[in-house]
């Protein structure tokens, strides 16, 4: 079964940085664009980066652009998030995110706490 799951979150000051990992398996990676989306308390669930399969182009929401990378490895079914110059609003669960067929498949998300 697909299965995702995320890592490398947790408490950061403003400025800081963190670099998500997605694990992905059960599914052929290399073939499918992968997304990281966040959810803040209190708001709707956003999506935040997105990777085509092969990893040659990118998307990104306006409010993380030229802070965010998201990159992929396809040797090792993984996609990552590397966050920099970390501001207060970007505190939320970041989740990452396929779609196989339709079907949304999403992994159980990892804390990011941006605080000083």
């Amino acid at each position: 079964q697909v299965q995702l799951v995320e890592s490398g979150g947790g408490l950061v000051q403003p400025g800081g940085s963190l670099r998500l990992s997605c694990a992905a398996s059960g599914f052929t990676f290399s073939v499918h664009a992968m997304s990281w989306y966040r959810q803040a308390p209190g708001k709707e669930r956003e999506l935040v980066a997105s990777i085509t399969r092969t990893g040659s182009s990118t998307n990104y929401t306006d409010s993380v652009k030229d802070r965010f990378t998201i990159s992929r490895d396809n040797a090792k079914n993984t996609v990552y998030l590397q966050m920099n110059s970390l501001k207060l609003d970007d505190t939320a669960m970041y989740y990452c995110r396929v779609r196989i067929w339709a079907n949304d498949y999403w992994g159980q998300g990892t804390q990011v706490t941006v605080s000083s």
